[in-house]
């Protein structure tokens, strides 16, 4: 009688594979589960900044939230966010915190983050753009000095490119878009490669969109992909309200965008940042997002185009580097009456308290 072969099996007749499925399956649906039934999606949201807080109806974008302290004149300060799971105009409280004694300052919550409208629809640059546009055009309405930070620095530029009248000046601080295109990391090769459509649409199912979103903003995932941006400790406040924002109804929908690779333009340096024509400012040193590998011969090339290195930092000296920050941003205001080149922000240590 031949011996059967049981090699692949356990005493029960399963294979270690369909063990190691059934495991991640139970794992899966229990996550689900626990998303649905124990996670909050209604935290206690306070203000990001404590300054005024008005809301506006875009006509591209729905309803807005700004903050605005319009106390002192001057040229108009704005600041915009960047684009992640848990994105909020907290991210330039220590820069607006630092000019609001010294001329007006506004920072936008972009659609789908904070307290903007975060309704389920699709998001895009040319949405993000209209957004930025129809707030510098009915709530600031006269030219501004614009600061961004990150993938918000696109939608800066594709702003800027459609109704350039309306900046005086662009600051990008560790911006998308000067990584070479072989070497697109993540999701910004997505945009590229034409697997967006396809991440999406795995990430935003929806049976499991909500718990794959609240995998991604549980407080140990946020402290780490804050933890990758600061050389020192995550500002606590920062971690804190970067949480309390992703637990918000609707706060899946834009980041799910962003996460497919669908928030970014591929050819941003030849189809928009090429085409500013006011002054740009880059302030940058490294980031683990993103990479400069082009800047340099990019803004070399340019006459309207500057940087600032602010060493070290990880893509927010505004947090750490406060001062640095401040002193670069001043120079380069400056030096646009007449035009002329500047000179790199002074290095400093690490000092929390500059944040607050």
């Amino acid at each position: 009688m031949a011996r059967q072969n049981n090699r692949g099996t356990n005493k029960a007749g399963i294979s270690p594979l369909t063990g190691i499925l059934a495991s991640l399956g139970a794992a899966v649906g229990g996550w689900i589960g626990y998303s649905a039934l124990f996670v909050d999606h209604h935290a206690s949201l306070p203000s990001a900044i404590d300054a005024e807080r008005k809301q506006f109806l875009s006509k591209e974008s729905g309803l807005l939230s700004y903050y605005a302290d319009t106390s002192v004149e001057g040229t108009p300060l704005v600041l915009i966010h960047s684009i992640n799971a848990a994105a909020s105009s907290f991210e330039m409280r220590p820069l607006f915190n630092h000019f609001r004694t010294e001329r007006p300052v506004y920072a936008l919550d972009l659609p789908g983050f904070a307290f903007s409208e975060r309704s389920d629809r699709p998001y895009s640059p040319y949405l993000y753009a209209q957004a930025i546009l129809d707030f510098l055009s009915t709530q600031v309405r006269q030219p501004a000095d614009v600061i961004t930070l990150s993938l918000g620095s696109e939608f800066v530029a594709r702003a800027a490119m459609q109704l350039p009248g309306i900046f005086h000046s662009i600051t990008m601080i560790s911006p998308s878009g000067f990584t070479l295109r072989p070497d697109a990391l993540s999701s910004q090769g997505a945009s590229k490669n034409q697997t967006s459509n396809m991440a999406y649409n795995l990430f935003s199912f929806p049976l499991w969109s909500q718990a794959f979103y609240d995998l991604l903003a549980t407080s140990p995932s946020i402290h780490y992909f804050l933890k990758q941006s600061f050389i020192g400790p995550v500002f606590p406040a920062l971690a804190d309200y970067s949480y309390a924002t992703a637990h918000q109804p609707g706060a899946r929908y834009a980041p799910l965008f962003f996460v497919s690779g669908k928030l970014f333009t591929s050819d941003i340096r030849e189809t928009i940042y090429d085409t500013l024509k006011m002054p740009v400012l880059v302030i940058y040193d490294h980031d683990p997002y993103v990479r400069f590998d082009t800047l340099e011969s990019f803004v070399h090339s340019r006459a309207n185009w500057y940087t600032s290195r602010i060493v070290p930092s990880r893509g927010l000296p505004q947090f750490e580097h406060l001062a640095d920050t401040a002193q670069a941003l001043i120079d380069f205001w400056a030096a646009q009456e007449p035009l002329r080149p500047i000179e790199s922000a002074k290095l400093s240590g690490w000092n929390a308290q500059d944040a607050q």
